[in-house]
This record gives C-alpha cells, sequence and structure tokens, in this order.
C-alpha cells in the first residue's frame, strides 16, 4: 500500500455463499482457482490497500465457514454480520477495522478494476468535502466505489430498510444524504458498452472462465485496458450471457425499489431509481 494519507484505508467487499441464483459461486474454481480468489488479486493491487485491509464482509451462517477459510488462507481478513443487513455489516466492519475510507467492491465482480480502486479513491482523498465517488461508463461488474466513514454514517443513521443485500449502494448515491461524485473512462480502451461481467447466473461463469483462461498470468491480473480489448476480439462471447439482462434488471428493480430512508426533513422516503 502507497500514498501520501495518513487516514486508514481498507477494502469492503460483500459476499455470501448462499445466492439465489448460483449457489456457493465464489468458491467455484476456475483453472483450479476459486473465483474469489481472482476478485481479491485485483483488490491487493490497488496501490491504496494491502491485503490486511481488505475485508471480504460475509455472514454469521455456518454456510459461509468455507469461505472464511478461502478468505483467509489468501491473506485477506473477514467480517461476519448481519445476513439481509448490508448497510449494518458494512457499518460495524469499518467500526471494528477503524477504516476512515474504503474501497467498495462487490463480491459478484471477479473483474472489478484496479485501475478504478486507484481513480475513485484519489478522487475521495483530494476533497474533503466528498463523500461518494463512483465509477460511470464501464462494463457492468467492472465499476467500484470508494466512501468514507461519515458517508456511513449518514447513511446508517438514515436507513430503514434492513433487508438490503441488493441496491444497498443506493442509500449512498440515490438518496441524497450524501455528496456524490463520478467520475467516467480514464481512457477509451476502458470502454465497452455491451458487455455483461458480473456473476449470478451459469452463463456468467462461463464467460468469466473464458476470460481468465486466456488472460490471467500467476500474479499478474490482466488490466481492464486488456480485457476490454479481448472482448472486443471475441465478440460471440460478449454475446453469450446477455440473455440474462432483462432478469437481472428487472429483479434488482424490484429487490431495491423499496429501499427506505428518513431525509434530513424527517420525511420517509423511498430511494429514487
Amino acid at each position: 500500500m502507497s500514498g501520501s494519507t495518513s487516514m486508514r484505508l481498507g477494502a469492503l467487499i460483500p459476499i455470501r455463499l448462499a445466492s439465489e441464483r448460483l449457489p456457493g459461486k465464489a468458491l467455484m474454481p476456475i483453472k483450479g482457482k476459486p473465483v474469489v480468489h481472482y476478485l481479491l488479486d485485483r483488490v491487493f493491487a490497488c496501490r491504496h490497500l494491502s491485503p490486511d485491509r481488505t475485508v471480504v464482509c460475509t455472514t454469521e451462517d455456518a454456510s459461509d465457514d468455507a469461505l472464511v477459510a478461502a478468505v483467509e488462507s489468501y491473506g485477506a481478513r473477514v467480517f461476519r454480520g448481519s445476513r439481509d443487513d448490508i448497510i449494518r455489516r458494512f457499518h460495524d466492519a469499518m467500526a471494528a477495522y477503524r477504516f476512515d475510507a474504503v474501497v467498495q467492491v462487490d463480491g459478484d465482480d471477479p473483474l472489478s478494476a484496479t485501475e478504478y480502486m486507484d481513480a475513485t479513491m484519489d478522487r475521495l482523498l483530494s476533497d474533503p468535502g466528498i463523500d461518494i465517488v463512483t465509477c460511470d461508463g464501464l462494463p457492468l461488474g467492472t465499476a467500484v466505489k470508494s466512501f468514507t466513514r461519515r458517508a456511513m454514517g449518514k447513511v446508517f443513521a438514515h436507513y430503514r430498510t434492513e433487508q438490503n443485500d441488493t441496491g444497498f449502494i443506493y442509500f449512498f448515491t440515490k438518496s441524497n444524504l450524501c455528496r456524490h461524485e463520478t467520475i467516467g473512462p480514464l481512457s477509451p480502451a476502458h470502454i465497452q458498452k455491451t458487455a455483461r461481467l458480473t456473476l449470478d447466473y451459469p452463463a456468467d461463469l462461463e464467460v468469466f472462465t473464458a476470460i481468465f483462461e486466456a488472460l490471467e498470468k500467476p500474479g499478474r491480473p490482466a488490466s481492464h485496458a486488456e480485457v476490454v480489448a479481448f472482448l472486443n476480439a471475441h465478440p460471440d462471447l460478449v454475446q453469450h450471457n446477455l440473455h440474462v439482462e432483462a432478469e437481472y434488471w428487472s429483479r434488482t428493480v424490484k429487490k431495491a425499489g423499496h429501499l427506505s430512508f428518513v431525509d434530513d426533513a424527517g420525511a420517509v422516503r423511498t430511494v429514487n431509481l
């Protein structure tokens, strides 16, 4: 980990094995290596982070014991908390590890872009008034976020829906509770407008398998530009899992559309999707 800030920086990654659509996906092997290790490789490569400040936030369920073992054996840390309330899980994890700001990476996204972990945290640290920085214009499943402990406190004080495992980030970005900024693609080589790179269905796993088998080398995760170039050279692969998109977004809207919070005036509202 490098950087001049005296703040304690970390990473939070929500994962649980009891997925509705693809149970146990984080431990499914590709080239003999579990998916979660591919994701951790990319987080460890962030120049603001180190393995001992990379925290997988999972549940207290016995079904997640195997995940804990896989994460800790790879050098990362674990926090175990609420099953469905990720806001509380994050809040308690930040307190336990005394983080002042975090890169937040989704456990379903093993191709999360290290370049944007760096960039979102750089922007967050550049202005003490910013609460959260997100990405825009990247392929689904590669964007990440960075937010402060102050942002976490604002959301924790105001949120009301405790079942928020889908859409939790909208409390930060669509409630007007936090000062939110976005960054766009850092290079034209980072843009791929069609690809779906999040792991929810068997077809998604087939896409990730093809990418990792072609690009990943020991000790050197493929860059985001390399992933995009590979996808552009293999348009059939890009099309392979797009048939699940409608179901994916329908489910997201259905589950996230009910998320409620109390605004600064004391009124109960739902996030504005």
